[in-house]
């Protein structure tokens, strides 16, 4: 082998440790919980790491899947709450007014910013 040979093999060795690294990384994101509470009181924190299916009371049920939250039924007139994209970034919130539910994301990786104000 030349050593240009030698040269570009560990070129391509450092550039697959470094793809190794990066997707280590990636699958690494922390994915926090969701808290849900009705009528200010806590129902319970539940992760976004285990696929679930949780009532609320006996008016809103929400699904835990993928590391996501999406409320899939509510008894309330307006349904906003059903309609709404689902959850899974910190801060993000799911509200249930008519039935007094909030899912709100806690931890885990920071919500995009939407907009910036001079």
């Amino acid at each position: 082998m030349k050593k240009n040979d030698i040269l570009f093999a560990i070129g391509i060795f450092l550039i697959a440790i470094a793809f190794m690294l990066m997707f280590w990384k990636i699958g690494s994101v922390d994915v926090g919980s969701v808290t849900v509470t009705m009528n200010g009181e806590l129902v319970g924190t539940y992760s976004l790491k285990k696929n679930q299916e949780i009532p609320i009371g006996e008016t809103n049920y929400l699904v835990i899947e993928d590391g996501h939250a999406d409320m899939i039924k509510a008894d309330c007139p307006d349904q906003i709450c059903v309609n709404h994209k689902s959850i899974s970034k910190n801060g993000e919130t799911i509200v249930c007014l008519p039935n007094k539910v909030i899912v709100e994301v806690v931890g885990g990786e920071e919500a995009d910013v939407d907009a910036v104000s001079n």
